[in-house]
């Protein structure tokens, strides 16, 4: 059968969440805002088939058809044959990105050594607990509360939420940031993430975003975002600061973890895509989970 593939749109939050909401499935790419906001690159499209919200997009210059692992209840085999049918239309072996491993368990019950797994390092997940980048708890955060410590000594700062009233201050630090951290080499990454923060920010209430600022003598020198990926697991999609200010990255960490509802037990800070710097920073912060992902390419039958 052709699956009704079709392009991920903000009208389709709450048919994609209806699905994603309830699963344990804690991959940042399982955020609908992260879907939405960053469609362009990928060309991503969804359907709901039999139970299953299934999901494909464009990878290798878009060359390549790729999907995620189908959301739902039902018959997880039939929905894998749907997509691999769809895939060898367009030419490839079925290939699945971002599967962990509860996923790679349920695939094996439903295919028993089915699949090829490749671990992608650069792509796994940083899932910390909400109250540990809130409270920074015992020896191993002493030089995080340094950090904090030392900026609540030098500035007198406030902490609030952001709304469409600060969204173009938020935008003027983007811009700050964009301008120090661009270099030739990272132009087109950091084109594309402006791209999608851009969005995400100027459809704030409907991407059902959170987020939160710091401002110090009437500016913004800190900004972060997310969204929830289900039901006990918040994704943060963006964290800026001005590092003139010496500790802002941590103290807007620990004010937006400890100003998220409780029901997000867990934080998905998301990847670190092999940039060493970034990796240093998120295991700095001692992950409760380091969630692999692999790509799964299905076997064809000799």
């Amino acid at each position: 059968m052709d699956i009704p593939f079709k392009p991920i749109r903000l009208e389709d939050k709450k048919t994609i969440t209806s699905l994603t909401w309830p699963s344990d499935y804690r991959n940042c790419d399982f955020s609908f805002a992260n879907m939405c906001s960053w469609r362009f690159l990928y060309d991503s499209e969804f359907a709901v088939v039999d139970g299953f919200l299934l999901i494909r997009f464009l990878i290798e210059d878009k060359s390549r058809m790729a999907y995620m692992m189908p959301v739902g209840t039902g018959d997880l085999r039939h929905a894998i044959s749907l997509i691999e049918e769809d895939s060898l239309k367009h030419g490839h072996p079925l290939c699945m990105l971002g599967i962990t491993p509860d996923a790679k368990e349920q695939l094996e019950v439903a295919f028993p050594e089915g699949f090829f797994y490749i671990p992608e390092r650069d792509y796994y997940d940083y899932i910390y607990l909400r109250e540990d980048l809130t409270f920074l708890r015992g020896k191993k955060y002493q030089a995080k509360r340094n950090h904090i410590n030392n900026f609540k000594k030098l500035y007198t700062y406030e902490y609030l939420p952001i709304t469409p009233e600060i969204v173009p201050e938020c935008l003027k630090l983007e811009c700050k940031w964009y301008k120090a951290n661009n270099t030739e080499n990272e132009e087109e990454e950091l084109n594309d993430e402006r791209r999608s923060l851009t969005y995400a920010l100027h459809h704030f209430g409907d991407l059902d975003l959170i987020g939160g600022a710091i401002r110090v003598n009437g500016e913004i020198v800190a900004f972060s975002f997310g969204a929830p990926i289900n039901h006990n697991t918040f994704g943060v999609h963006v964290e800026k600061a001005d590092v003139s200010y010496e500790g802002a990255y941590t103290v807007i960490n620990q004010e937006f973890a400890a100003h998220l509802p409780e029901q997000y037990i867990y934080v998905n800070r998301e990847e670190d895509l092999g940039i060493p710097g970034l990796r240093q920073a998120k295991l700095s912060y001692q992950p409760a989970i380091l969630l692999e992902k692999s790509a799964a390419i299905k076997k064809q039958l000799s």
